[in-house]
């Protein structure tokens, strides 16, 4: 085992474009190439899988702004995609009348640029104008442009920003509260805006008025104006850690109110209420609980809040949204989605009813609503064998549907099951069963276990067209863990595994493989497990804890150099969920929990599959390059793919998100369903025992 205070020798693998680091980035996807999409099924299944990216008649989900329903789209013609809009009159047709404001693959091709869209923010009451984002090729920073809607050109005397971390509202017709790189001192150390300030129209951003500003240890700091029309206010604050925010009420003099809530706490004002969203207990009410108070009694003191939600064992929120006058209430119960809505009474309190027109059994989602003018909804209803169906609905009355998916694969003999495994502890943890029916298919066969377990994220049912062409129809089992560390349970769940308790989701996910083994559904060598970003550090885990569970591994984006991710780009964000590795008390559970500083020669591993970005500007790409490189060092099976771009996502635009999911379920097949199949390539150019000296001028 490593020590994780070792030197490391591949820490010129962190250079992101050094040339040596590129250059080994080049040998390693040369290597996968021969040995993956060289496959006779390669091509074929990427272009199936293209096929559902592309499709024509997928639903185009909108956001409505004023009289318009907004869409971003991309196809087969359009691969960088098209900004349009149409109205709610002509998307009830099948063919929307789409006019199109920015087309994102024109512009790139003018301006020689990989642009890639990251959303607009429109301009209220008026909705003429727009703030674009565009990121260059899928990272994370983005430049900003004003957008002229009624013209469809940008404004070449508009507000404008070069590429950084930006955060930029709108806070009037000639004003906007941002935050961006300004020099030095204007970000944390997590590389997010450390300042607010108000920027007006015709001004250098650099002059621009500073209200407010946060501490460099900060994760971010932000500002916006919330303009519902009689509650138009300011707020400003700042985030500490990933968890923890203050907020502050804004005055047009300049002084700042301190919203008085834990700062675990998840708050906004809408418009009379102050909601908030509890993580820890508060008031006599526990974790996981939805409270309403009186914006301005509460800013006068008053602590009486109006319980909307309070959660029990099974039960946990898992989101909200408002109409004009009411508020739609998403909670799981046992991660199945049900929906009420809830009306503020005139005598005081809030009456509640379910949804009309939300059937059983289905997975449910409030995809819209415009809580300005009306009571309407957009309503997503799904499930892991049933396409997408969106339906309008109005409180009160009823639903009509506006737009049917239809099935990408075939259904036939497929069944869905939710079981519950035990975890090391003794905690029940369910998991969904997507697969051949055991009763007319019996006998194990190939799996594919899925989790994420971190950050509160939850893992609900959907239908997944990608996963159903490329590992369902071939016969293989896809499962889902709600393991913890996730928002499955509410807060609790999650704070189960943070920091050093981060084991506990490792154990939860080993445990649902065994479960899977018990139940005969597959065997260790047929079980394959996949996860990205966090979901890698799960990986890792599986990879160095549990290798017997498993046939093979695929790890995308994914966290495994748990002693310097805080010194990595926006790694420092992360600390408040895994740890400070600068910190004593937290250095020796992050070295316990780091899968590059726990490979062992002489461990047998299952052959694995490592995929980034290197324009990845989140998760550095150096976790994987490095635990590759050490891997193919000890002697172990490892294959690794680094898309150039794509960012976070691992993928642009449709070409490389096909190829990116054909390179994963096509390796996956040949590990676990190949009688036969030839051995992943390990070392090519040293032997097992060979630490490859760092290139010159690249440090070590």
């Amino acid at each position: 085992m490593r020590n994780a205070s070792e030197d490391d020798p591949y820490l010129w693998l962190e250079d992101i474009s050094g040339e040596a680091a590129l250059a080994w980035v080049a040998e390693r996807n040369a290597e996968t190439a021969g040995a993956v999409t060289a496959d006779d099924g390669f091509g074929p299944l990427k272009a199936r899988l293209r096929e559902v990216l592309d499709a024509s008649d997928r639903i185009p989900y909108t956001v409505r702004r004023g009289a318009y329903l907004y869409n971003f789209w991309r196809d087969a013609g359009h691969v960088r995609g098209l900004w349009r809009r149409t109205t709610l009159e002509s998307y009830r047709q099948d063919e929307p009348d789409w006019e199109v404001l920015l087309d994102v693959d024109a512009l790139a091709e003018a301006e020689g640029e990989k642009w890639v869209w990251d959303g607009a923010n429109v301009r209220r009451p008026d909705f003429d104008r727009a703030l674009v984002r565009l990121s260059r090729d899928g990272g994370d920073a983005v430049v900003v442009r004003e957008f002229d809607l009624g013209t469809r050109e940008f404004v070449a005397d508009g507000f404008r920003l070069p590429e950084a971390k930006t955060r930029i509202g709108w806070a009037g017709s000639d004003t906007v509260l941002v935050g961006t790189d300004l020099g030095p001192d204007s970000l944390t150390d997590s590389g997010y805006p450390r300042t607010v300030r108000r920027w007006r129209r015709g001004t250098p951003v650099e002059a621009s008025e500073l209200v407010y500003e946060g501490e460099r240890a900060d994760v971010a700091a932000w500002g916006y104006r919330d303009s519902t029309p009689g509650f138009e206010r300011e707020f400003v604050g700042r985030s500490p850690d990933f968890f923890r925010s203050e907020t502050h009420l804004l005055r047009p003099d300049g002084t700042r109110v301190r919203i008085d809530v834990p700062d675990d706490a998840d708050a906004y004002a809408h418009r009379q209420y102050l909601i908030v969203t509890l993580k820890s207990p508060w008031l006599g009410q526990p974790t996981g609980s939805l409270l309403a108070f009186g914006f301005d009694a509460f800013l006068a003191g008053d602590r009486t809040p109006e319980v909307l939600f309070t959660p029990d064992a099974r039960t946990a929120l898992a989101g909200h949204t408002w109409t004009r006058n009411h508020l739609i209430l998403e909670t799981m119960r046992d991660v199945s989605t049900r929906i009420e809505v809830l009306t503020p009474a005139a005598e005081g309190g809030w009456t509640r009813e379910p949804l009309v027109g939300v059937p059983e059994l289905s997975a449910v989602s409030v995809v819209d609503t415009d809580p300005d003018e009306s009571d309407e909804y957009f309503l997503d209803v799904s499930g892991f064998l049933q396409p997408s169906t969106l339906r309008l609905g109005r409180i009160g009355a009823g639903t009509e549907v506006l737009k049917q998916a239809p099935h990408r694969f075939d259904t036939t003999g497929l069944t869905v099951g939710q079981h519950f495994a035990t975890s090391a502890d003794g905690t029940r943890v369910p998991y969904f069963v997507i697969g051949p029916d055991r009763t007319t298919t019996p006998g194990p066969g190939p799996a594919l276990l899925y989790g994420y377990g971190g950050f509160e994220v939850s893992l609900t049912p959907s239908y997944a067209a990608v996963t159903g062409r490329a590992w369902l129809e071939r016969g293989g089992t896809y499962v889902i863990a709600n393991i913890r560390g996730g928002g499955e349970y509410g807060p609790d769940w999650h704070q189960a595994a943070l920091g050093a308790e981060r084991p506990r989701a490792f154990e939860d996910f080993a445990a649902v493989a065994k479960d899977l083994v018990a139940r005969g559904i597959t065997t260790p060598a047929m079980l394959g497990a996949k996860g990205g970003s966090n979901g890698g550090l799960l990986m890792g885990a599986m990879l160095t804890r549990h290798p017997e569970l498993f046939g093979a591994i695929v790890a995308q984006v994914p966290l495994l150099d748990m002693t310097r991710f805080h010194k990595l780009l926006a790694g420092a964000s992360w600390i408040a969920e895994y740890g400070d590795p600068d910190d004593p008390a937290d250095r020796p559970h992050l070295a316990a929990i780091s899968p590059y500083h726990q490979l062992a020669a002489d461990r047998p591993y299952p052959p694995v599959l490592l995929m980034t970005s290197t324009r990845d500007d989140r998760v550095h790409p150096g976790h994987a390059r490095k635990t590759a490189a050490r891997l193919r060092e000890l002697g172990h099976r490892v294959l690794f793919y680094e898309n150039t771009g794509g960012g976070h996502a691992g993928a642009g635009d449709n070409e490389q998100a096909a190829h990116n999911s054909a390179l994963v379920h096509t390796y996956l097949w040949q590990q676990l369903a190949t009688p036969g199949s030839p051995t992943v390539p390990g070392p090519l150019t040293a032997s097992p025992s060979a630490v490859p000296a760092a290139p010159s001028g690249t440090g070590s």
